[in-house]
This record gives structure tokens, C-alpha cells and sequence, in this order.
């Protein structure tokens, strides 16, 4: 099991669109907005770290509106 946190940055007013798109993606299990250098930050369960990097690609960074991430792997003790 793979986990990563996505620190994702947004076109200026386009929070609320990309955080509602967001919630539609099964793998992001946690999701919070933010103030500062991102916009929102989701934690994301994958089976692995390739499916994790194909969750930001295919499915994080097609959203509209979605202007940057910056992907944070976990791992657990």
C-alpha cells in the first residue's frame, strides 16, 4: 500500500471546482482546503507508488483548474 499527500495549487477561483471534482476520486481519502503557497491537500491510498503517480497525472492534474501539485510520499513505521 502506497499513501502520498498532494499539495494542489489552483487557477485563481477555481478552489471550489476542483475541490468538488476532487471528492469524486475514490482513492483521495482525506481532503482539506488551505491558505498559503496551495489551495487544498489530499491523502491518497494507492496499491503502489507507480498507481499513486498515475492517480496525480491521469486523474489529480487533468482537473480543470488544477494549476500545480507537489506530491508528498508516506510510509508508515
Amino acid at each position: 500500500m502506497a499513501m502520498g499527500f498532494i499539495l494542489i495549487s489552483t487557477a485563481p477561483a477555481k478552489e471550489h471546482e476542483v475541490y468538488n471534482e476532487l471528492l469524486k476520486i475514490e482513492e483521495i481519502i482525506e481532503l482539506h482546503p488551505l491558505f498559503g503557497e496551495y489551495d487544498l491537500i489530499a491523502k491518497v491510498e494507492a496499491k503502489d507508488f507507480d498507481e499513486l503517480g498515475k492517480i496525480v497525472v491521469d486523474k489529480i492534474r487533468a482537473i480543470e483548474g488544477v494549476a500545480d501539485t507537489k506530491t508528498l510520499t508516506g510510509t508508515k513505521f
